[in-house]
């Protein structure tokens, strides 16, 4: 009898425990820092969790502004914004989450790596860029990211 009711104790608080896990889906907006010291611009990630597995993207970067220098005809439509880059290598374990993102770009492959620890609707992300032009890295980035409310 207390072989039974050790199990269904044991049973009932992992059930508990998975119901009670932290879940990361949906969209998380964050402002890291700006060049130069200027204003940081907002972006917006997009996470789907599935388990331990963790998929979604990452707006793509953009660049400084319209290419073609003083030739390139004002009356334009600037070009369309690159596409999402999706995530991959994605994990979530208990209120940790770590996942990348690749990008192709005249340089190469790059791997920007992301750290996060949720706590209820904030996600503290520890971001990595891989280091441009062959210097050393730069320091990671923190972040905090709100979950979007709609």
């Amino acid at each position: 009898m207390t072989k039974k009711l050790l199990f269904v104790t044991t049973l009932l608080l992992v059930v508990a425990f998975v119901a009670f896990a932290a879940d990361v889906t949906g969209k998380w907006t964050y402002e890291g820092p700006g060049r130069g010291g200027n204003p940081g611009r907002p972006t917006t990630i997009t996470l789907k969790q599935d388990g331990a597995k963790l998929t979604g993207s990452v707006p793509a970067q953009m660049g400084g502004g319209r290419r073609g220098g003083a030739a390139a005809d004002p009356a334009a439509p600037p070009p369309p914004p690159p596409a999402d880059s999706e995530i991959s290598n994605g994990k979530v374990d208990g209120n940790k989450i770590s996942f990348e993102v690749k990008r192709t770009t005249p340089n190469g492959d790059m791997v920007t790596k992301y750290e996060g620890t949720l706590d209820g609707d904030s996600l503290k992300l520890k971001i990595t860029r891989p280091a441009m032009g062959g210097g050393d890295p730069p320091a990671p980035v923190e972040v905090v990211a709100k979950r979007a409310t709609t």
